[in-house]
């Protein structure tokens, strides 16, 4: 060592501190060399003994196993066959073929008449909605021709006779005849009219998302598919859903709509969907070619891509 100490010194002109620490460094330089190698040889003994073949054959079986325990997937949600041509209806009056008729599948049809039979008639539309298992959007398209009322029925005036000769006839046993609370049902209702109050009755709503809902629909101009709503910023997924389920959009639907003709840039651009550049582009290319004859036209202009035209066409007008 003291040979090789000297030879540095010699040959490098190192001092005996530069020359310790050039060992030091040779040294780690070594020592990182090697740590590939020397980590692969500890890990190995680990590797083999969790990838022999006893093991492997093992962790195969159990998979199998578990594979074969997993249900069989049903497919009720595919067989719900609707009529093109609906026909006003009355779910009080339908009996089990007539629902199958409608399009209901048989266990689905057995389900309604047995809430019917425990529960009793369906006074109001949004009743049927609660019935397990019905999709959501299968009720959206028979919502429009089940024969009862938009709203809940008033308990006051449907059990005023009730109370009046309860008045006169003092029952002893009343508090044990009470009829429990019903659970409050919410009826689907038109997003597009919707005020905030309306919204907030929606569970996950309170005023700052119902702000944000209205506001958000102001500036499209109302929303033309309910596929819109998940474009409003901040809104949860649940909400999401309740909104899909509790609102919708009417077919004869009226949007606020701006004139391609007459429109100026600022008008434009205030539009969610109408960027700066393409409001200046539209603007441009008409002052250019003269009036647009067809909304389509826009589509002469570069920026404007199909994906654009596609979201945007609804709301323009010439």
């Amino acid at each position: 060592m003291k040979k090789l100490r000297y030879w540095i010194r010699r040959n490098f002109g190192f001092s005996q501190r530069e020359v310790n620490g050039f060992l030091v460094l040779i040294g780690a330089m070594v020592l990182l060399t090697a740590a590939p190698w020397l980590f692969k040889r500890i890990s190995e003994p680990e590797a083999d003994t969790f990838g022999s073949t006893a093991d492997r054959q093992l962790l195969d079986s159990l998979v199998a196993q578990l594979e074969a325990r997993q249900p069989e997937p049903t497919n009720r949600r595919q067989v719900y066959k609707l009529p093109l041509a609906l026909q006003p209806f009355n779910p009080n009056h339908l009996t089990e073929a007539q629902w199958q008729e409608l399009g209901m599948p048989k266990y689905m049809a057995q389900r309604i008449l047995n809430y019917r039979n425990k529960v009793g008639d369906f006074t109001y539309k949004a009743q049927l909605g609660t019935i397990y298992g019905l999709p959501d959007s299968v009720f959206q398209q028979l919502y429009p021709y089940i024969q009862l009322p938009e709203t809940k029925p008033d308990r006051y005036k449907r059990n005023q006779g009730i109370a009046a000769n309860a008045r006169t006839v003092p029952n002893p046993n009343w508090a044990n005849n009470a009829r429990p609370r019903e659970r409050f049902i919410l009826a689907p209702f038109n997003i597009n009219t919707a005020d905030t109050t309306a919204l907030k009755q929606i569970r996950g709503i309170g005023s700052k998302l119902s702000a944000r809902i209205v506001k958000y629909r102001s500036g499209l101009g109302g929303f033309h598919s309910m596929a819109q709503v998940q474009e409003v910023y901040g809104l949860p997924p649940a909400v999401v859903d309740s909104l899909h389920k509790y609102t919708f959009v009417p077919k004869n639907n009226t949007l606020q709509r701006l004139s391609l003709n007459q429109a100026q840039a600022d008008e434009l651009k205030a539009h969610p969907y109408i960027s700066s550049n393409v409001a200046r582009a539209i603007v441009a290319y008409r002052e250019q070619h003269g009036e647009f004859k067809r909304v389509e036209d826009i589509r002469q202009i570069k920026i404007v891509t199909a994906e654009l035209f596609d979201k945007i066409s609804p709301y323009l007008e010439l």
